[in-house]
């Protein structure tokens, strides 16, 4: 994937999109994020300036720093690591597909998440 600044622009949905469209783009939204983001296992580290410091260290043992943060806020900031990306993007793109092939109603519990998720993204 090409590396994508983190403020360039969307392509954010307008009032003709269908869900699944919508939900494709929120797929790619997360995508083109986690992948300007430090990659490998995130975890808070010692104290920054008296907050925890939360640090990203790849597979060959590299480390950068991400953020410091509250300590009621680390937790968050470690659990929206790049980690969660694949498997929100695997499920954003299912259920458009889903939807695609009819086999998901557009009204049912798990779309209407998928879909209040994915406008949260886009928004």
């Amino acid at each position: 994937m090409d590396a994508v600044e983190p403020d360039a622009p969307l392509d954010l949905p307008g009032p003709s999109d269908t869900a699944a469209a919508l939900l494709r783009r929120a797929a790619e939204h997360v995508e083109r994020l986690s992948a300007v983001v430090p990659d490998g296992s995130w975890s808070a580290r010692g104290l920054l300036a008296s907050r925890p410091e939360i640090v990203a260290e790849d597979a060959a043992g590299n480390t950068e720093h991400v953020a410091e943060a509250r300590a009621r806020s680390a937790r968050w900031i470690l659990t929206m690591s790049p980690a969660l990306a694949p498997p929100l993007v695997a499920w954003l793109r299912a259920t458009a597909a889903d939807l695609d092939r009819g086999g998901s109603r557009p009204g049912s519990p798990t779309t209407t998440a998928a879909v209040a998720l994915a406008r949260t993204l886009l928004d």
